[in-house]
This record gives C-alpha cells, sequence and structure tokens, in this order.
C-alpha cells in the first residue's frame, strides 16, 4: 500500500476541467492533437542563460507550467494537476541553429515538426527553443503548448512574468519554488474509491436540489420552466449545427500541414474595420473570407459561404491563467461576398446575433459525457464535433514593446492546432502590428504559393477601405524601416 495519507476530494490537487480532459486525450492521437504554438521573432539573440533563467521564473510565478496530468489507474476520480517532484527546467527550455538559411520559412516548417509531435503527457506540456543563427544576428523562441495547459488568451497572461517592458531592467527577486506533490495514478484511484460515498451523497443531493428548484419553477410558473429548457434546447441545437454546407474544395483531410503568415500595421487594420462600422476582429474575419473567395474561384469552384467556427473569449479577471475559458461560434462565412464593406457587415451581423446564444457554451456541457467516449471513437468523431472548415482565433497581445533577455520581440505570430478542420487562421496583435497566421492541411489546401498570394490579396482589399496600407507577407528579411516602406505602398524585398 501507499504511504500517501487518505484525504477528500477537496484536499486533492487541482481536477482537470472536462474540456481540459479532452485536450490531454487528443494529445495521443496525431488528428486529435491539439498543441498552440507562438512563434516571435527577436531583434537580437538573448543570452542563453538569461532566457533560462526566464522560464525558470516564469514556471514559478506560473504554477501551471510546472504541474503535470495524473490519470488513475481506474476510473474512480477525475484527473488531477499536480507540481511535478521531478521537474527539470533544461528537459523544457531548448536551444537550435536554425535550420537551412535560418528563413521564416523554414523556421515555421521547423515549427510544424514540433506542433505535429506529441508532448511528453508524463511531464508538464510545453517546451520554449531558442533557434539561433537567423538573418542580421536575430533569433525565434518558439514556445509549443498542449491546449489542455490553457488557451491563447491565457497563454498571454501566463507568460507575462516572461518580458520585460526595456532592454536591460533591473534584476528581480527570484521568486519561490512551488511545492512538488507526489501523486501516482493508483494513489489518485485509491483516493477517488474511499471518497465515493460521500461522491455518491452529494451527487445526489445536487440532483435532488436541482429537480427541487426545477419543480417550483414548473409550480410558480410552468410554461416558463418548460420554455426555458426548449429554449436551451433549440439555441444548443444552432449552437451544433453547421452554419453553411462544407466547401467541396477543403473536404479532404490528412496528416501533413504548412503554415502562411502576414504582417499588418494594427492601425492600417483599424482605419479599415472603423471605415466600415465594424471592430477589428470584423475586419480581420472579412478578410480571411476574401482570400478564401480568391481560393476557391483560383480552383474553378466559387462558392457563397462555408462554415467557419470562432472561439469567443469568456476569460473574467478573475480566472487563473490556467485552462480553457472560451466558447465557440459557428458562422456562415460569407466568402462570396465581393465587397468588403458588405462583407464586414454580414460578419459583424452574424457574431452579433451568434454570441447571444443560451447555449453559447454548450460544448463545455457535453464535454463530460465525451470523456466517456473510447479514445478510437473520439478520434473519429473529431471532425463531425466541430463541424467547420476553418477555425479563426483572435489573441490580444501587449500594445507596447516587450523584451525576452535583452532581445526585443519583434513580431508574434500563432499557429494553431486542426482539430478536424482544414484552416486553423490565428490574429495576434502586438506592439503596433497584427500578425495573421493560418495553418492548413494540406489535403484541403494543395497550391501553398496560390494560398499565399490569396492572404495578401484578400486582407488587401479589406485595407483598401482605410486608406493605403497592405498586408505583407512575413519575413525575417524586412527590419521594421521596411515593413513600414512595404505597408505603406512598398514592394516587399
Amino acid at each position: 500500500m501507499s504511504d500517501v495519507p487518505d484525504f477528500d476530494t477537496a484536499g486533492l490537487p487541482e481536477e482537470l476541467s472536462a474540456v481540459d480532459q479532452l485536450m490531454h486525450r487528443g494529445e495521443a492521437n496525431p488528428r486529435t492533437r491539439s498543441g498552440i504554438m507562438g512563434v516571435e521573432l527577436l531583434d537580437v539573440t538573448p543570452d542563453w542563460e538569461r532566457y533560462r533563467a526566464g522560464f525558470e521564473q516564469a514556471s514559478r510565478k506560473a504554477i501551471r507550467l510546472r504541474q503535470k496530468v495524473v490519470m488513475p489507474s481506474l476510473p474512480t476520480a477525475a484527473a488531477r494537476w499536480v507540481v511535478d517532484p521531478d521537474f527539470n527546467i533544461d528537459y523544457h527550455v531548448r536551444r537550435v541553429r536554425a535550420p537551412g538559411a535560418g528563413t521564416l520559412r523554414e523556421v515555421f516548417d521547423f515549427a510544424e515538426l514540433a506542433l505535429q509531435s506529441p508532448l511528453d503527457i508524463s511531464r508538464p506540456l510545453w517546451t520554449a527553443t531558442l533557434v539561433e543563427g537567423l538573418p542580421g544576428g536575430g533569433a525565434a523562441n518558439i514556445v509549443h503548448m498542449s491546449h489542455a495547459v490553457t488557451d491563447g488568451v491565457g497563454s498571454m497572461e501566463m507568460f507575462a512574468n516572461l518580458y520585460d517592458l526595456e532592454r536591460d531592467p533591473a534584476p528581480r527577486p527570484s521568486a519561490p519554488l512551488p511545492i512538488p506533490e507526489d501523486l501516482s495514478p493508483n494513489d489518485l484511484a485509491r483516493q477517488g474509491i474511499n471518497a465515493l460515498p460521500k461522491g455518491i451523497a452529494n451527487n445526489v443531493l445536487d440532483a435532488t436540489r436541482g429537480a427541487a428548484g426545477l419543480l417550483g419553477r414548473m409550480v410558480r410558473d410552468p410554461a416558463d420552466a418548460v420554455g426555458g429548457v426548449v429554449d436551451y434546447v433549440r439555441s444548443s441545437r444552432r449552437v451544433m449545427t453547421p452554419a453553411a454546407p462544407p466547401s467541396p474544395v477543403l473536404r479532404r483531410r490528412g496528416l501533413a500541414s504548412r503554415s502562411e503568415a502576414i504582417d499588418i500595421k494594427f492601425s492600417d487594420l483599424h482605419k479599415a474595420s472603423k471605415a466600415a462600422e465594424g471592430s477589428i476582429n470584423d475586419a480581420y474575419l472579412a478578410g480571411l473570407c476574401g482570400a478564401l473567395r480568391r481560393y476557391h474561384d483560383a480552383k474553378g469552384i466559387p462558392v457563397a459561404s462555408l462554415p467557419m467556427a470562432v472561439p469567443v473569449n469568456v476569460r473574467s479577471d478573475s480566472d487563473p491563467a490556467g485552462g480553457n475559458r472560451f466558447a465557440g461560434v459557428n458562422i456562415a462565412a460569407p466568402i462570396g461576398v465581393v465587397d468588403p464593406r458588405k462583407r464586414i457587415q454580414k460578419v459583424r451581423a452574424q457574431m452579433t446575433r451568434k454570441r447571444e446564444e443560451r447555449a453559447i457554451e454548450v460544448v463545455g456541457v457535453v464535454a463530460p459525457l465525451l470523456n466517456l467516449v473510447p479514445d478510437n471513437l473520439l478520434e473519429s468523431m473529431a471532425g463531425s464535433v466541430v463541424n467547420s472548415d476553418v477555425q479563426a482565433s483572435n489573441v490580444p497581445g501587449p500594445p507596447v514593446d516587450t523584451f525576452i533577455a535583452g532581445a526585443k520581440v519583434v513580431r508574434h505570430y500563432g499557429i494553431g492546432p486542426l482539430p478536424g478542420v482544414a484552416m486553423m487562421a490565428v490574429l495576434i496583435s502586438r506592439s503596433g502590428w497584427v500578425t495573421v497566421s493560418t495553418r492548413y492541411d494540406r489535403a484541403s489546401i494543395n497550391d501553398a504559393e496560390l494560398w499565399a498570394r490569396c492572404l495578401v490579396d484578400g486582407f488587401n482589399e479589406v485595407l483598401a477601405l482605410g486608406g493605403d496600407g497592405r498586408a505583407i507577407p512575413a519575413s525575417f528579411e524586412l527590419t521594421d524601416e521596411q515593413a513600414d516602406s512595404a505597408v505603406n505602398g512598398g514592394a516587399a524585398q
């Protein structure tokens, strides 16, 4: 028997939420793997010891970076986040020389291989890789993390302690080490068995209270009680049902992916959105729709719309950085609308209406049931649960310049998962710039050069509403001054 004492489940480490557990289970299979990644371009190569120490400090302040998942050996208890007693920062923080000539294309391709590879589920679920030897003495910081740890917005909060607001700040005091926790799968299973009688009693009590509350509502106002249930069911159906037929161009799914990205001045996208009486997010989705329209037209298969999922942040100020706090909105992406102003308005109308759905967080409601599904069945269900061709996420970053170990973060590209979809687009706004990264399934988007052109041209349609701002292909070779020139009408070199 283990020496770990028995204690009530209230004394156990934090449970994984049902959504986080789904993400964690998906790590084992390439079709359901949910890794998220940030690729930051740095103007100089940071000092390695300072870089390493920065992540060490971040892991002390954001405890989730030191926690691993313990799954019970029997399904008697929920999985738990536990501070890893064997945590080793040198496993998680690495450095490599740039592949090839060190172009951004080569760095993206290197990142793709990491994102397609499984994380070690016996350790905390993240890695950070410093890529040295890039053109002009620059470097790249690649952070890879399981979606079970957090979402895009949460990752920005989690790593906030990594950044400085000046290149060489005064030293900061070291944060205390989190207390390690020894909890084995067998320990967790046994404690779940011991707590089972109390757990059953609590569940019965909760169910009784819920039934009594519903009965009371029905006695006071039967029509209102029944109507509320009916409204939620109808809302759930609208949330889960595809908003448009799938695209015949994007129907295939494979195991190979590729990323393409563009840079836009934040002020240019802001002007364009205001010119069409929309938000930054509306303009972003409209630009993506324009790119998709151009690609479909070039393939000779124009379509009016396609199903697009848009994660909506529901994280409150009191929520911790760890864990997923988002809901999903499904829209019929109006890719057939040529006029960018009308496209922005159509996107805005749908997003406004969909955000008001009562069942917007229905995925969180059904997640506990999905966790009962065997792994092989869960894999086959991935595409049908998502019900979209494209996902598009929007992650705000710090609006000011930030530094890592003396190196300035020049650009930040978000590379997201492909959970049964053909494409995942991520917008990151940071330090006066917007980047739009599109990671796509190469079985669906099979002409990389065509998509790269369509991505630039689709966003330029939208940017033209606000003036002469331009989207430019992401590149290490562009300094900020060259990028400003290209955005304001010149050609990217």
